[in-house]
């Protein structure tokens, strides 16, 4: 997801390039004959193949009793709107609140989305991150890989799966090529952050351009660009019920050059990834360096998707083998040291400190004294959330949507964690939603801590942009979240509250204030995302099944006693 920050489009010399007329056996090399006819599975509900466990898909135990949430996706079952691949979604325009008809916001929406597309030889390969001609482009006119991906789910709900199709093949393409930083080599299996098209009328040629983060602002590759790449090739094979484009050899092999960036063995002593300040949606300094929820929980659904798109063989067998090894690790990490409800807050406001022996129970040796003030009355007596950051002698206690939402999604949380992730939003609607859903993080960093976490950014300033503004693409996660802990009255609420407003004021990227009430200083106007993210919320809405290519159930293999290890 994005920031926008560096100037691409003026400094496109920096960038490699590649154009069509020359190579355009080079950008077309993978050889679609090779595509067999395409496979529809029988996906329902019950028993599809990638709701399965680890140890269902590869012991043959039996599955595990529902859940509550899972007994509310059966019940959908007896209705007639439930999601089959063969089935285009009757969802075009949504209802509005009353029931009369469909609600005017949506045919502005889907006719905004359809703007943005960016067509490559003749082809929709993705769509632009903004309309707004108001001002400088920057990098707008690209498309971004996070960004996208909301508008892939629209367009998959909707069943037009081919532009996903084609973005997944063009970035797949674009992760071979050469990426230097000055003289500096990135990794093999980096995806891009982005990439545009340029034309030449007096060639009549086009030419694609990538960005691998050497022309972002404080150059950083994309950690979630290769996470976000895997979780939409799983909703597009979930969605068309068509595994040929997952087992093409060339899909293979970009999954396990991502994955072995990120299974590499190295120096670190926890299963999460080390990851530097702005490597992803929050691409700017934002002391989210060290171990941030973002990067963890997009890695956790990544791994678990992966799991299910891998061929059995040779070379797909041993990155199964580590995948489940280090779900396992990751899985009791993250549910037992970034956790955080009233107990545990009341724990580590007793801790003591210098502990040296395996008994320690301070582990990381955080001070009691770095708890902010604002958490003991944020927190909800029923509630709790993923904490945005732990490393040594370092807790960020922010809560930060995206991390929070995917967590539920990819069942990183347990069902008892994620039913406490919706009653803390629910309990504290006010300060998260207010008048526009919904806040990147929260609280916002202000003063001198904002000075020197974010070394006086004009562009994060309180209550702005990263800095706890309000995100209307977030709207998509949070409507996710909810049908998935059985919450769709919630999601309602949020979107109608998003409906007043989200038109009318353009589409804007991002609000400021306390509660969104402004525009955003510098947000842009008719942000794809935006416009994107509404139509997937409110698609999954009327066709609660549509979640089914987003979310995966939880696995009981990977659910940990949630309690303290001897050493801890």
């Amino acid at each position: 997801m994005s920031t926008h920050s560096g100037d691409v489009s003026n400094n496109d010399s920096s960038i490699r390039n590649i154009d069509s007329c020359s190579s355009v056996t080079e950008l077309e090399d993978i050889d679609f004959s090779r595509l067999p006819r395409p496979r529809n599975l029988n996906i329902e509900r019950q028993g599809s193949y990638d709701e399965k466990s680890l140890t269902e898909t590869q012991l043959g135990f039996s599955p595990h009793p529902p859940s509550r949430a899972e007994n509310f996706f059966r019940a959908l079952e007896h209705f007639d709107c439930i999601f089959s691949p063969s089935k285009r979604s009757e969802f075009t325009t949504p209802r509005s609140p009353f029931g009369q008809g469909p609600h005017p916001m949506v045919a502005e929406a889907w006719d905004s989305l359809r703007r943005t597309l960016v067509h490559f030889r003749g082809q929709p390969v993705g769509t632009i991150a903004a309309l707004d001609n108001s001002d400088e482009k920057l990098n707008y006119d690209q498309v971004f890989v996070r960004d996208f991906v909301p508008s892939a789910l629209a367009f998959l709900m909707n069943r037009e799966p081919e532009i996903v199709k084609n973005f997944l093949l063009k970035t797949l393409r674009l992760q071979s090529w050469e990426k230097k930083i000055d003289r500096f080599q990135l990794g093999e299996g980096v995806m891009p952050a982005s990439f545009k098209v340029l034309h030449d009328p007096v060639r009549n040629t086009e030419t694609l351009i990538a960005d691998f983060g050497e022309s972002a602002i404080g150059r950083v590759a994309p950690i979630d660009s290769g996470f976000w790449w895997i979780i939409l090739l799983r909703a597009y094979t979930k969605s068309t019920g068509d595994t040929s484009l997952s087992e093409l050899p060339e899909c293979q092999k970009g999954m396990r050059l991502i994955l072995s960036l990120c299974l590499s063995e190295g120096f670190d002593t926890f299963p999460t990834l080390l990851c530097a300040d702005g490597c992803s949606m929050i691409d700017r300094r934002m002391g989210v360096y060290g171990y941030p929820i973002e990067i963890q929980a997009l890695f956790f659904m990544a791994l678990r998707c992966a799991l299910l798109l891998l061929k059995h063989d040779a070379e797909g067998k041993e990155f199964v083998e580590r995948i489940v090894k280090r779900l396992h690790a990751l899985s009791y990490h993250m549910r037992n040291y970034f956790w955080l409800d009233l107990k545990q807050l009341n724990d580590i406001y007793r801790y003591k400190t210098e502990e040296y022996s395996h008994t320690a129970v301070n582990k990381f040796n955080v001070m009691p004294d770095s708890l902010p003030e604002w958490v003991f009355d944020f927190m909800p007596v029923s509630g709790g959330y993923f904490l945005g950051n732990v490393g040594p002698s370092n807790m960020d206690f922010r809560w930060f949507c995206l991390g929070n939402c995917i967590a539920i999604l990819s069942s990183l949380a347990t069902p008892e964690q994620a039913t406490k992730i919706m009653e803390l939003i629910e309990s504290r609607w006010h300060e998260l939603v207010g008048e526009m859903p919904l806040k990147v993080c929260y609280p916002a960093i202000e003063g001198h801590e904002w000075r020197i976490v974010t070394g006086c950014d004009p562009k994060n300033t309180r209550w702005s942009y990263h800095n706890g503004g309000s995100w209307p693409v977030l709207l998509w996660l949070l409507t996710a979240a909810c049908i998935k802990t059985g919450r769709p009255q919630l999601a309602r609420r949020a979107i109608e509250v998003a409906e007043q407003r989200l038109s009318k004021d353009g589409w804007p990227e991002y609000y400021d204030g306390k509660l969104g009430r402004f525009i955003g200083k510098q947000a842009r106007k008719y942000q794809t995302w935006s416009i994107a993210g509404y139509l997937v919320a409110k698609m999954m809405l009327e066709d609660p099944s549509h979640l089914g290519m987003i979310s995966l159930e939880e696995d009981k293999q990977l659910k940990p006693v949630l309690k303290r290890s001897a050493s801890f």
